[in-house]
């Protein structure tokens, strides 16, 4: 079953498939908005914390779109 949580942005529904984790990347179709998993029970989503190094655009998982 897949699973989905409000977007902190601008309150749509965003799919994180059917296992999310924490630290899952996922985009919000609506806005565009890069979001991560950040609590499970209930489901969370909020802003990644971004370090210099790293990437983001390279782990959002498109298969759960």
């Amino acid at each position: 079953m897949m699973q989905s949580a409000e977007c902190p942005q601008c309150g749509s529904e965003v799919s994180v498939g059917s296992q999310p984790r924490i630290g899952k990347l996922v985009e919000c179709k609506s806005c565009g908005a890069e979001l991560e998993v950040v609590w499970l029970d209930p489901l969370e989503l909020d802003w990644p914390m971004m370090d210099d190094d790293e990437d983001y655009e390279d782990e959002i998982d498109e298969e759960d779109y």
